[in-house]
């Protein structure tokens, strides 16, 4: 079946706010600034820093907890942003597919 002028708009779009998710980017710190990492809209690391001037390492434990904090808190962030700016280009897509039978 041949794609109508719509969705063929729609799928565009579509391309486009995936595009832009590349260049999202979500920082969340823990510790104070000791650990600070920057996801894309993609769900993709773009980042991790560490201040060592920040960290006893003498308490590793801690660290992991920052870090792991750092990446929960992060990929929520970016899926919240990932979900608000594809929702309303995903219902109309979903329309247009349930118009087109699938």
């Amino acid at each position: 079946m041949g794609q109508t002028m719509d969705q063929m708009k729609m799928l565009n779009q579509l391309r486009k706010a995936q595009k832009e998710l590349k260049n999202e980017i979500v920082e969340v710190e823990a510790g104070d600034g000791a650990v600070v990492v920057q996801i894309t809209g993609e769900l993709k690391i773009k980042k991790v820093s560490l201040d060592p001037e920040k960290i006893d390492f003498d308490d590793i434990p801690e660290l992991e907890r920052w870090i792991e904090n750092c990446f929960r808190d992060g990929y929520a962030k970016a899926q919240e942003i990932a979900t608000e700016k594809m929702k309303p280009l995903m219902s109309s897509l979903g329309g247009a597919l349930g118009n087109m039978g699938m």
